[in-house]
């Protein structure tokens, strides 16, 4: 498949830019917009090609290095739709470049809430409008220049279609009753407040569950730190700096010297010796943090504590919960959407956890209303979750 006026060339300059974004205001519609990153290969999240579609407009690709700014793009094209595909996962690093939508439309998350059972762009092309996408280039590192005709193929061929996947799964959003439902999510989408930076990252290391000791979790700390300022410096993917497996080794065996670390996993042949002396260092501070320094053992729970400890600490609750999965789980199947999208597991258990002194459909309501359910959920859910709490002595 080629894209219907062929390859766009790439927009890396001020005034290039400035002709898109006059084409894109005078366009009509709503506007395809897709961007590609360099997961894996490069520091952070950052867009490394962005592409948009609109009628009158055609399809562009656009360079955030070359065109680090792109407000003036977005301010074009803020009172349009926006139709993306996983929204979630492009909005951050659009917003970074100053293009922030008012209106969109997911065509991912409508696939989920229409209960297609593969809801990636290329299975969502195929089942609905019966066109094959190229597969292969999502996974490539976006920050090469110049960019291979072919990923610039695959680029504008993700935005090519979007709009008419967007028109029919809305007709057949529509046709299943839950257009509106759509619409509520894509607004809490649209509404939603950038992240809070996560706290302690560190302890998402793969592997993480074989350091017990706070040492040595005080090591993962050291070195996981000392590896992202590496990694951000040289604008590299961390895991390409040094590997979460070698960071668990060392932090499990604790290495008295660059020798010893050199004999771990990770740490080998090809590391230079001012590199090991680095990450000694790190293991060092570690090794020699007073015990008030250390981390402890795990995360500040922020709500109940996990299910599989419920029956020891709370049976009463713990048989809310089942009888609320129970209940969400056949509604969801009913419906023919995933439970998670009816409701979120995470909603479920903090009111199974504190439910309301009295459980009634008022206050069950505006439980889930605090824990940010929109208006359908709570239309759909509020019902079966009170007759969960009342029938399991809440």
């Amino acid at each position: 498949m080629e894209p219907r006026e062929g390859i766009p060339s790439v927009t890396a300059t001020d005034e290039a830019l400035a002709e898109v974004v006059a084409a894109f205001a005078a366009g009509s519609g709503p506007v395809a917009v897709d961007a590609e990153r360099a997961s894996g290969y490069r520091y952070g999240q950052r867009a490394y090609l962005v592409q948009l579609r609109r009628e009158g407009a055609g399809s562009v690709l656009v360079d955030p290095v070359g065109c680090p700014d792109l407000s003036a793009l977005g301010d074009a094209i803020d009172d349009a739709e926006w139709v993306l595909h996983a929204a979630t996962q492009d909005l951050p690093c659009l917003r970074d470049i100053g293009m922030v939508p008012t209106r969109l439309f997911d065509t991912e998350l409508a696939g989920r809430l229409a209960g297609f059972a593969r809801v990636g762009l290329g299975a969502m092309v195929e089942n609905v409008l019966g066109y094959a996408l190229e597969k292969g280039h999502s996974a490539v590192d976006w920050s090469t220049r110049p960019l291979p005709e072919p990923w610039l193929r695959y680029a504008a061929l993700d935005v090519e279609l979007l709009v008419d996947l967007r028109d029919a799964l809305e007709e057949e959003l529509t046709r299943q009753g839950k257009l509106e439902w759509a619409r509520q999510e894509f607004a809490a989408i649209a509404a939603a407040p950038p992240p809070p930076p996560r706290k302690d990252p560190w302890r998402r290391t793969s592997g993480m569950h074989k350091v017990r000791r706070r040492r040595q979790m005080a090591v993962v700390r050291e070195l996981w730190t000392a590896r992202d300022q590496v990694a951000q410096r040289r604008d590299v993917s961390p895991g390409k700096v040094l590997g979460d497996t070698a960071i668990v080794e060392a932090a499990l065996n604790l290495p008295a010297n660059s020798q010893a670390l050199a004999a771990l996993p990770g740490f080998g042949h090809r590391m230079g010796r001012r590199q090991l002396e680095q990450w000694q260092a790190a293991v060092d501070r570690a090794r020699t943090l007073p015990d008030s320094e250390l981390p402890q053992p795990g995360q500040p729970l922020n709500g109940p504590p996990p299910p599989r400890s419920w029956a020891d600490k709370d049976p009463a609750a713990a048989a809310r919960l089942a009888a609320a999965r129970a209940a969400v789980t056949a509604l969801a199947e009913e419906l023919n959407l995933p439970q998670e999208n009816l409701i979120t597991p995470d909603t479920v258990r903090r009111l199974c956890w504190e439910p309301p002194a009295e459980p009634t459909l008022e206050a069950v309501s505006r439980v889930l209303t605090g824990h940010g359910a929109r208006p359908w959920q709570i239309e759909q859910v509020a019902v079966i979750l009170t007759e969960a709490l009342v029938t399991n002595g809440a």
